[in-house]
């Protein structure tokens, strides 16, 4: 199996002022993170949501429980082949932030040869799933938001 994984920024408008310095990071902006794995037909497999605006991708992970039952050897199994290898294990394709694990596959930052650029070139593509989950999951929200005012204009 193969899914990508990200991190995004949510920007939280009414928030109390008082936290705003907790939950104001690199956007200077006060957010909440969003950690989100997805597969190419757009299948979110794993969220982690509300940690603090100023975390980066890497504290996020470390305290999601994504990877946590793969540490206890009780992931599911993904039994696949390719090339006549046998893997079992499924990957999460990765931008160069996150640590070098073995089920995070990260693009090559400078490749050599036509067989790393296209490795590059590929996974670049892949990733770019997440980027559309997180827009349909946004769309989606507020879509639902917009039903949700319309409903309660109607019952006052």
């Amino acid at each position: 199996m193969l899914w990508s994984l990200d991190c995004m920024h949510w920007r939280w408008r009414n928030f109390p002022s008082a936290w705003h310095g907790q939950y104001t990071g690199h956007a200077q902006k006060p957010t909440i993170i969003l950690e989100d794995v997805a597969s190419y037909d757009l299948w979110i497999w794993h969220v982690f949501f509300g940690m603090l605006g100023s975390h980066n991708d890497i504290n996020v992970l470390d305290r999601s429980n994504l990877f946590s039952k793969l540490v206890e050897g009780l992931a599911l199994l993904a039994n696949y082949t390719i090339n006549g290898h046998t893997y079992n294990m499924g990957y999460c394709l990765a931008d160069g932030i996150y640590s070098k694990w073995a089920t995070l596959v990260q693009s090559i930052s400078q490749p050599q040869g036509l067989k790393n650029k296209l490795f590059v070139t590929m996974q670049e593509a892949c990733r770019k799933d997440i980027e559309r989950a997180f827009m349909v999951l946004q769309a989606r929200l507020f879509e639902g938001l917009q039903d949700f005012r319309a409903i309660k204009i109607l019952i006052l």
